[in-house]
Formats: structure tokens, C-alpha cells, sequence
């Protein structure tokens, strides 16, 4: 669509002069299509602002989604853990630039759209997982990379059990209610390295798995 290729045209241009985002990265973004992963009826897929998704969820704009992926600085080798699904977006961007992702969600008619979606782009380097995401996957790790789409007012000792030596874990820190800031943790040996990127609104995972949706 015309509109499209004009909203991509414009966050490629935002995103290389604002966020000094190139290379891998930037040819995913070109390479996955948005408007699979938008709700039907969406005008401007692109558009800088969060969209409704299935189950009282949403997903984060264009720009912020490609700057959470920018954060965690992956190489092709690695393998990502992603907690909360969502429509299935940043998933796509993740599985473009890593060898695997397992990504969890408590909701299964995500997991089951965003595969349907992923699939449709010729994605297939992704598992996803019907489960409470508080627990991450400890059956799987350790991951080399975590992104938790989340507010925890500090860092969560359950993911970091589950990073890889040299692991990065983005997430947002900060209140349950109002701003938070997406922080990026690296691990390096026993401690770790702490960098505040940008504010979002996020909030804190919810509890369980969904038996109904």
C-alpha cells in the first residue's frame, strides 16, 4: 500500500537520523512488514503511537519497537528470550537479527496470531510459549539475550538467573503507575552494568496464565 511504504519511508529516515540506527537492524526493519502485525482497519501502521491489540494488550509504536531491539545490541549467534508476545512485531525484528528467540506470553490467541503473522514472513526461527512470563523459561536458558515488555521497580532476579555471561536484559524500570525508563543491564562476570535509554509506560506483567483467551 501507498501509504505504507510512505510511513516506512519516514521511520527509516527518523530512525537512522534520531537513533543512529543502521546496519542489521535497519535491514530488518525493511525487510518486515508492519501491517500484518496491526489491527485490521489501521490507517498508518507507522504511525508513531501505540495500537489496541487482542486481549486488553497493546503494542508499542513503530519507533519504539525498533529502538527496544536496538538495545540489545544482537549479533547473529545469539539466542533471545522475549517476555510478552504481544501482536508478534518485535518478535519479528528479534528473530531477523538472531540465530533463535523463545518468546513467552500468558495469552494464547497472541502467540497463535503473532505465529500466524511471523509465518506470513517467512519467519520460522521462533518458539513461542504459552506461560506465566514472570517465570521467564529456565528450561531453555541460558540466553545470550532478554527483553521483558514490563515495569519492575528493579531489576528482577529471575531474569538475570537466566542470562548467559555477557547477557543483555532491557526492561523497564521504574513505577507500576506513570513513566518508566527502558534500562539496559549487562552482565559482566558478577555484576553489572546499568544504562537508562528513554522513558516508556509500561505496565508490571500480569500474573498467571490465561485459561479463556
Amino acid at each position: 500500500m501507498p501509504a505504507d511504504r510512505e510511513g516506512l519511508a519516514s521511520l527509516l529516515m527518523r530512525i537512522r537520523s534520531e537513533d543512529a540506527v543502521a546496519g542489521r537492524l535497519m535491514e530488518a526493519v525493511e525487510a518486515v512488514p508492519r501491517r500484518p502485525f496491526v489491527p485490521a482497519g489501521v490507517e498508518h501502521p507507522y504511525g508513531d503511537h501505540s495500537f489496541p491489540i487482542a486481549c486488553g494488550q497493546t503494542m508499542p509504536s513503530a519507533r519504539t519497537a525498533v529502538r527496544l531491539a536496538a538495545a540489545l545490541r544482537m549479533q547473529p549467534e545469539h539466542r533471545v528470550l522475549e517476555i510478552g508476545t504481544g501482536s508478534g512485531y518485535v518478535t519479528a525484528l528479534l528473530a531477523r537479527l538472531a540465530v533463535q528467540v523463545v518468546s513467552v506470553d500468558r495469552y494464547k490467541t497472541l502467540t497463535t496470531q503473532a505465529e500466524a503473522s511471523l509465518r506470513s514472513c517467512g519467519i520460522g526461527n521462533v518458539t513461542f510459549v504459552h506461560d506465566d512470563g514472570r517465570g521467564g523459561c529456565p528450561d531453555q536458558a541460558p540466553f545470550d539475550r532478554i527483553i521483558v515488555h514490563g515495569a519492575f521497580e528493579q531489576l528482577p532476579k529471575t531474569f538475570v538467573e537466566q542470562m548467559a555471561s555477557g547477557g543483555i536484559l532491557v526492561a523497564a524500570i521504574g513505577p507500576a503507575q506513570g513513566e518508566q525508563l527502558v534500562v539496559r543491564h549487562q552482565k559482566q562476570g558478577s555484576r553489572f552494568e546499568h544504562t537508562e535509554l528513554f522513558p516508556i509506560r509500561l505496565q508490571p506483567l500480569e500474573t498467571g496464565v490465561a485459561t479463556v483467551l
